[in-house]
């Protein structure tokens, strides 16, 4: 904010980020996957957050935060609550055939978290090094969302 000589108030936008920064925050907000092993779900919080504070200031970083915000949904927070319910059914429905049917499943989607962990990591480390990075099917969607 600046103020002029009549005494009014403008708003300025914030200065670009350097493609340096643009680089270090993109891969954070992929690499945000990792604070779902200390809290269980606060990772989409931080790249939504980082999506939220540089979206006007670099399209890199909008792009990559809200790719990894959409894919942590997704993957591990959807994964997660899956294989919850999952081995919840099994574990109800085991005095029965059933419940030991739903339990292969149950294996599947507890693998699903642990999946979006290593592509995360993957992710952060392609955006720190320059490289073009999209989750499957989520990054194309994401593109289409964000630039109309």
């Amino acid at each position: 904010m600046t103020i002029e000589p009549s005494g009014a108030q403008t708003y300025s936008p914030p200065p670009p980020l350097s493609q340096s920064d643009e680089r270090t925050w993109a891969m954070i907000a992929h690499l945000s996957v990792l604070v779902n092993l200390i809290s269980g779900f606060f990772g989409p919080i931080v790249a939504i957050v980082i999506y939220i504070i540089y979206k006007d200031r670099s399209r890199y970083v909008a792009y990559h935060s809200m790719q990894a915000f959409v894919f942590q949904l997704i993957w591990w927070v959807g994964g997660g609550l899956l294989a919850g319910i999952t081995w919840a059914i099994g574990g109800v429905l085991s005095a029965v055939l059933i419940g030991l049917l739903c339990l292969p499943f149950a294996c599947i989607f507890s693998i699903m978290p642990l999946v979006a962990l290593v592509y995360g990591i993957i992710g952060g480390i392609q955006t720190n090094q320059a490289q073009d990075f999209k989750y499957w099917l989520i990054g194309d969607w994401v593109q289409g969302t964000l630039m109309g």
